[in-house]
């Protein structure tokens, strides 16, 4: 890559990818948010249908980095990539921006959003690889840092776009809060557009071979036409809920297969470690469905079936709006990861550190604790409506879980998997969880509440029911990882002697 004069600081560059990466969380989570009461409350869609369409999109949105990566690479270039990737975020948010009830003009919004985010994230991580490249130590800090920034824009994002909505709906009309709430998503990306025209500088010696070559025709041409087609698909997929079940199914077969295909033609030295990766992945399967009912039956439950108002003591002390309770989920995991970081730094100076398998049980174990928490807030609701303190505990504990679980996804492929098929494994892994974001769509629907059922009274059972039958689940997940815990140990162990070249350390940006 090209040396600067001056040359310029690794914190500088880090800066730059940094800051771009907030903002574009910011507007990612602050759609997100607000994204399922959207087409329930303004579209009138069904609840089932709102929680399928926004799994189907969920899904594509955890499928498509894999393609982004491979277009930063080998393509435009890495740095140029995650530039695109922003711009058509920017667009996609300001198509939410205009005031229609369209649902098609919804889908194609979808559509755009889905593409830039598949643009943007894995080369906003690359960009941060690449400028730590050969440095173990600072990369970890750095994504440590990087780590926050994306929980510090999606606690900001889904904390205002709520407000904002309420706010400009009750001043105004309530279609101009919805549009304006969605139009601030868009303003982020600008703002953050903005500051890496002024900061790019930084980040010229960094990215992937295509960024210091003139960018050729064919290849835009390629990536433009590529871009509308999947933009085109998107939307055909979330228009038709047949396609996308079928497609979502058929991914999982296939991945599964591949799996299958590839622990039997291997090498039997690299056997145990494929099994081990296969054992870990069906388990972070299970874990998205839970994960997946932040956005969709836990945000509609806090619409109809929890009181609002936080008190101490029979004092009040604040109010929040329904859909600010998703920002619970991000401050846990600010709060948690470095305590439990500290944990496993003391635990492995004294050699005791827990296995990753042992933390895959223990997450479980939260996250059975989380949703029990819902149901026993029922106990004592008033008029059909629990305490918000029972949220804000259930959703500490369903985050615990999700920093055990989720956050080591992409630690234990590079730990399990030979390093000549890591990018593919990377790839399999986000498709599959992907596909558990629609599973746990489908499953949030066990709770969808008819329309004509607007009594609290009447819904809170129907919420509940399916909250404590996945905290069951959760201890099933809990007994079945504790039960492999020796054959992982053989695994792991087989895996170690058998002494196999792993993926270069990776890292989860979002979790």
């Amino acid at each position: 890559m090209a040396i600067q004069n001056p040359p310029v600081s690794q914190t500088k560059s880090f800066s730059t990818v940094f800051l771009i990466e907030m903002w574009e969380r910011f507007g990612f989570y602050g759609m997100q948010v607000l994204m399922v009461t959207y087409m329930v409350k303004k579209l009138g869609f069904a609840e089932a249908d709102s929680n399928l369409i926004w799994g189907a999109a969920s899904a594509l949105i955890y499928a498509t980095p894999a393609i982004g990566g491979w277009i930063g690479d080998k393509f435009i270039g890495t740095r140029r990539t995650m530039l695109t990737g922003a711009v058509v975020l920017m667009f996609g948010y300001a198509m939410l921006w205009i005031p229609t009830n369209n649902a098609l003009f919804l889908y194609v919004a979808l559509g755009v959003i889905i593409l830039g985010n598949g643009l943007f994230k894995p080369n906003a991580g690359n960009l941060v690889r690449k400028i730590y490249e050969g440095d173990e130590v600072k990369i970890d800090s750095a994504f440590t840092i990087y780590y926050m920034a994306v929980n510090i824009g999606s606690t900001i994002s889904m904390l205002l776009t709520p407000w904002i909505r309420d706010y400009v709906g009750q001043h105004y009309n309530d279609a101009l809060g919805w549009h304006t709430a969605f139009g601030v998503c868009s303003i982020g990306l600008i703002l953050g557009l903005i500051n890496y025209f002024f900061m790019r500088h930084t980040l010229a010696h960094i990215g992937s071979a295509p960024d210091e070559r003139p960018l050729v025709a064919r290849n835009v041409l390629g990536v433009a036409l590529g871009g509308v087609a999947i933009i085109a698909a998107s939307a055909y997929i979330l228009r038709n809920q047949g396609v996308a079940e079928a497609c979502v199914y058929l991914a999982g077969v296939v991945i599964l297969g591949i799996f299958v295909h590839l622990i039997r033609s291997v090498e039997k030295s690299e056997r145990a470690g494929l099994i081990a990766a296969l054992v870990l992945t069906v388990q972070t399967i299970f874990f998205f469905i839970f994960y997946q009912q932040m956005s969709t039956s836990l945000n509609l439950f806090a619409q109809r079936n929890v009181d609002l108002e936080f008190s101490l003591f029979g004092m009040p002390i604040f109010r929040w709006i329904p859909e600010q309770f998703q920002s619970l989920n991000a401050i846990w995991i600010v709060i948690l990861s470095p305590i439990l970081v500290w944990i496993y730094n003391t635990l492995g100076r004294h050699g005791k550190d827990f296995s990753v398998a042992a933390k895959f049980a223990l997450g479980f174990a939260a996250v059975a604790v989380g949703f029990f928490m819902y149901g026993l807030g029922a106990l004592s609701a008033v008029g059909g409506q629990i305490s918000s303190w029972y949220m804000v505990w259930g959703y500490g504990f369903y985050s615990l879980g999700e920093v055990l679980v989720s956050g080591l996804g992409l630690a234990m492929i590079a730990r399990y998997v030979p390093a000549r098929m890591g990018g593919f494994m990377m790839g399999a892994y986000y498709v599959a969880s992907g596909v558990s974001q629609y599973m746990g769509s489908v499953v949030a629907n066990f709770a969808a509440i008819p329309k004509d059922i607007t009594d609290p009274m009447q819904s809170l059972p129907i919420y509940t029911s399916l909250f404590n039958k996945l905290g069951f689940v959760g201890i099933g997940c809990t007994v079945i990882a504790i039960a492999m815990l020796p054959l992982m140990r053989r695994l792991s162990l087989d895996h170690a002697l058998a002494d196999v070249p792993p993926v270069p350390p990776v890292h989860n940006e979002d979790l």
